[in-house]
């Protein structure tokens, strides 16, 4: 059986850094593919290819919306890391990389200042830079998962896509290639999902284990 893996990666560094703390760029992409392919009973020997769907960095300059400083997210660690990581990837065996774009919305009140601030337990002079957050919002990632699905149903080049993912976005692809006879698995990295989930794919796995990842 030949089994296409496809990864959220916004998903999968969330779960990663949530069990085990930061690591390196290198050592997350490292760890990322060993899961991977944890996941095949026979290692990568029946794998047809890794894929791998984020965002590209946010190039976002501008000024913070309290102090007005000038603010350069190219230049930003996050981005620093997020660059390194996917250099680490390309050199990957049977890994394609697919990158949506960050869409900017301007600066937002995070949840506990917009809280303090609607009860009246802090007056709108008290806020700082740090109560404000950059509202980004994912563009293209979807579209991308959705046409790889569709083109490896479609053309019949692998028997199961076992997606690595955590919410239920990926279901109307997940429906076309059941009805194409792919087999479908989902590995939500034992975070929560809705149990209705198990009727749009063909098996969900359960079985994480720290030492996996």
């Amino acid at each position: 059986m030949s089994t296409a893996i496809l990864i959220d990666g916004g998903f999968f560094k969330k779960r990663y850094a949530l069990l085990n703390g930061k690591v390196s760029a290198q050592d997350l992409a490292d760890k990322m593919i060993e899961y991977a392919l944890s996941r095949l009973k026979n290692g990568d020997k029946d794998l047809y290819r890794i894929f791998y769907y984020d965002c590209a960095p946010s190039s976002f300059e501008g000024h913070y919306p309290v102090s007005k400083k000038n603010v350069k997210f190219a230049l930003s660690d996050q981005t620093k890391f997020q660059l390194e990581f996917f250099e680490h990837l390309k050199s990957k065996r049977k890994v394609a990389i697919r990158l949506g774009e960050l869409q900017e919305f301007g600066w937002t009140l995070k949840s506990v200042p917009l809280k303090k601030l609607l009860k009246g337990q802090i007056d709108i002079s008290a806020l700082t830079d740090d109560d404000y957050k950059l509202s980004l919002t994912q563009k293209g990632v979807d579209m991308k998962m959705g046409l790889d699905i569709a083109s490896l149903s479609y053309k019949r080049l692998v028997n199961q896509i076992l997606l690595i993912a955590g919410d239920s976005d990926f279901v109307p692809a997940a429906k076309l290639a059941r009805r194409e006879g792919i087999d479908f698995v989902l590995d939500p990295m034992k975070n929560h999902i809705k149990p209705s989930l198990n009727e749009h794919v063909d098996g969900i796995i359960d079985d994480v284990t720290l030492s996996q990842i």
